[in-house]
């Protein structure tokens, strides 16, 4: 095994426990929905805050999942015509697209950079009363969310060029 594919053996490695610690994210999303359900319907009550940390959960499971998709081919792709192609032509198809995504994760985690500094030097929290006060945190997991799809990404990218370059 080459240093490149062992390097995207740890990417992989890396991503799979991110995407582990994503997975219980969901869990604790659905129990404050159920709990907020049966607040709602079953005390005729409820709490702002813990309505917002439904998004509060639903952010990282998006922004961390992507990645863990990407990595286990659960991603979005027209399967119409890639279906046809010879698997070199496949492998060079999913490196060109792989080096895209690095080049638009960049472009995300460059354009959010100051939407995050700027949340975080108002300390910016909740328009609502009783909610979350630290919103700062959740829109600091947009770059944190594309950094790791890039490095997913760039783990892919060294997997597909030795495959293309093999002729596989």
């Amino acid at each position: 095994m080459s240093a490149a594919e062992r390097v995207a053996d740890r990417i992989d490695a890396f991503i799979d426990r991110v995407g582990r610690v994503t997975a219980w994210s969901s869990f604790a999303l659905a129990l404050v929905m159920a709990g907020n359900v049966l607040l709602r319907y079953v005390f005729h009550t409820g709490s702002v805050w813990s309505q917002e940390l439904e998004w509060h959960l639903m952010a990282p499971i998006c922004l961390f999942g992507m990645s863990y998709a990407l990595r286990h081919g659960e991603h979005v792709r027209v399967d119409v015509m890639f279906a046809g192609f010879s698997t070199r032509a496949k492998n060079f198809v999913e490196l060109v697209s792989s080096l895209l995504l690095i080049a638009i994760s960049l472009i995300v985690i460059w354009l959010s950079i100051s939407y995050v500094n700027q949340s975080w030097s108002v300390g910016e929290g909740s328009a609502n009363p009783g909610g979350i006060p630290a919103r700062y945190i959740l829109k600091a997991l947009i770059p944190a969310g594309f950094a790791l799809m890039a490095v997913q990404a760039a783990g892919q990218t060294i997997r597909y060029y030795l495959a293309w370059k093999r002729g596989a």
